[in-house]
């Protein structure tokens, strides 16, 4: 590939790679938030430029819960059921220091719990599509129902990975598999758990629910909290950050 020489196209190209990025967030008010959850394609190019090795991979595998915690050899963001992900598949087996950390080199960060549960129930958008309506405050992220989503029961049929092993659920569908929500915003019900920023303190809350549920742990009332180490296969993440103004 030919060395870009010119200032002026390096400031286009940077301008093209900004666009594109924002045009896969969503504005919330004051904040903006990734329509789908980070994928492993966009974790591996934070790996390959940081050379982190997560706590997954050092401990051997992260865990599932099959009638208690246990170690899956192999298991890590690159391989979620222990053979590789193909890229659209959210990155799991990360903890929130790391989801955290990928934010922050994607010039980003966490939502806070509040702007997640802003932007996962209440519709913001000022023409949204048929089925949603402007300041409406709904029970699930994909609206009245929680048909669309990636839950485990009654939530309807999303196709999944084919390679999940679990005594439990279907695993995972590839980011944006699953119907659109509120705000146009893409698994925030299901799929897989998300980090959120939920202040100090070594518990952190998780949001949404996942494919391991069924649709009541997609509510806004459901409070789950873990471990901010905790490294599994049902938690992702996706990121926010403060609108920028001209």
């Amino acid at each position: 590939m030919p060395m870009i020489t010119s200032p002026w196209i390096a400031v286009a190209l940077w301008v093209a790679a900004s666009a594109a990025q924002a045009a896969v967030m969503q504005p919330i008010g004051r904040f903006e938030i990734d329509r789908t959850e980070v994928t492993v394609a966009q974790f591996r190019a934070f790996v390959d430029a940081t050379g982190l090795v997560t706590a997954a991979e050092r401990a051997g595998g992260g865990s599932t819960y099959e009638g208690g915690w246990q170690r899956r050899e192999g298991w890590t963001w690159r391989a979620p059921f222990g053979s590789l992900a193909r890229d659209e598949e959210p990155a799991v087996h990360v903890t929130h220091a790391e989801a955290a950390a990928y934010c922050r080199w994607a010039g980003k960060r966490l939502p806070t719990d509040a702007e997640w549960g802003e932007a996962a129930y209440t519709e913001r958008r000022t023409a949204p599509p048929p089925g949603f309506v402007t300041g409406k405050t709904y029970r699930f992220p994909t609206g009245d129902q929680p048909l669309g989503a990636n839950c485990l029961g009654d939530c309807g049929s999303t196709a999944t990975v084919g390679n999940a092993i679990s005594s439990r659920g279907r695993g995972h569908a590839p980011v944006g598999a699953s119907a659109m929500g509120v705000n146009g915003l893409h698994d925030m019900g299901a799929n897989v758990w998300e980090w959120v920023d939920s202040g100090p303190g070594s518990e952190q809350r998780t949001r949404g629910g996942s494919w391991w549920y069924g649709a009541e742990q997609m509510r806004d009332s459901h409070v789950q909290t873990k471990p901010a180490d905790t490294a599994v296969v049902y938690i992702g993440f996706r990121c926010a950050r403060d609108v920028r103004r001209p």
